[in-house]
C-alpha cells in the first residue's frame, strides 16, 4: 500500500446519531477524493477504537497513516488523549508511520458551513442587521480553545449580524438560553443560534433545548456532513503531508 490512509478520529457518543453523522461525513470525503482510503475510529463509546483500526491497517500492509482529530479546537482530546493513543500505537506498530493532523478549526470553511446551516434554518441575509447570533459551542476549560471561540464570535460580528455572543453547553458560562436572553434585553429584534459542533449528541441537544426555552427565532442544525467540512478534512490531510513550515489556506 503506497498511498497514506486518512484515519478520522471522532470522540464518540452513546447517541447513535453521532456515529451516523461521522460516517456520513467520511463517506462524503471518500466521494470528494476517489482512491483515498478513509477509515473512521472513535476515542470512546463507539467501535472501532483507534488502536484496533491502526492494528488492522498495519496487518494489511499500510505504511503511512494520517490521523485527523474530528475536533473544532485544540483542547484536551487533541492535546492529550489522541497523542497518547497514537504514541502507544507507534510503539506497538513501529513499521507504521503515523502522523497527527491538525484540528479542523479555526477555518473559513467552518464559517461557510455555519452560514449554510443558518440559511437552511431560515436566517435570511436581509434580516442580519436586526438579528443577533449566538455561537454555541460544546465548551472547554482550555484557554486556547476558549480564545478561538471568542475570536470566531468577533469575526462573525463583521459579517452583518447586529451582535454576536458566544455560549457554551458545558464548562463555561453563559449557557445558550442566557445569551439569547441577554441579546433580547439589549433590544435585539431577532436571535439566531448556531451550534458550533459537528455531530448530534448530549451537548448539542442541550444547546437546542436552551435556544427553544429562550425563544430563539432561528435554530441551526449541527455542522454535520456538509461539503465544506469534507473539503476541510482533506485540507488538513494534505497539510499533514506537507514539509515543515508549508501550509494550505483553509
Amino acid at each position: 500500500m503506497t498511498h497514506p490512509t486518512l484515519l478520522v478520529i471522532a470522540h464518540g457518543s452513546r447517541d447513535p446519531r453521532h456515529a451516523a453523522t461521522v460516517h456520513a461525513l467520511t463517506e462524503r470525503v471518500r466521494a470528494e477524493r476517489p482512491g483515498l482510503r478513509v477509515e473512521t475510529a472513535f476515542l470512546e463509546f463507539n467501535a472501532p477504537s483507534v488502536p484496533r483500526v491502526l492494528e488492522r491497517l498495519a496487518a494489511q500492509g499500510a505504511d503511512e497513516v494520517v490521523a485527523l482529530p474530528l475536533l473544532l479546537t485544540r483542547a484536551f482530546h487533541a492535546k492529550t488523549d489522541i497523542p497518547s493513543v497514537l504514541r502507544e500505537a507507534r510503539a506497538r506498530l513501529p513499521r507504521l508511520r503515523i502522523r497527527q493532523a491538525d484540528v479542523l478549526g479555526p477555518s473559513p470553511l467552518l464559517g461557510v458551513t455555519l452560514g449554510r446551516r443558518l440559511r437552511e434554518a431560515g436566517a435570511r441575509p436581509g434580516d442580519l442587521p436586526r438579528t443577533g447570533l449566538v455561537l454555541a459551542s460544546a465548551g472547554s476549560t482550555d484557554p486556547e480553545a476558549i480564545a478561538v471561540i471568542a475570536e470566531i464570535a468577533r469575526e462573525l460580528r463583521h459579517t452583518g449580524w447586529c451582535a454576536v455572543r458566544p455560549a457554551f453547553a458545558s464548562a463555561l458560562l453563559p449557557r445558550t438560553e442566557d445569551a439569547v436572553r441577554e441579546l433580547r434585553a439589549e433590544g435585539v429584534d431577532r436571535v439566531a443560534v448556531a451550534p458550533y459542533v459537528i455531530a448530534p449528541g448530549r451537548l448539542p441537544d442541550r444547546i437546542a433545548a436552551g435556544a427553544e426555552a429562550a425563544g430563539a427565532d432561528v435554530l441551526a442544525d449541527v455542522l454535520g456532513p456538509a461539503p465544506e467540512l469534507a473539503r476541510l478534512l482533506l485540507n488538513r490531510f494534505d497539510e499533514a503531508r506537507l514539509p515543515v513550515g508549508a501550509s494550505l489556506s483553509a
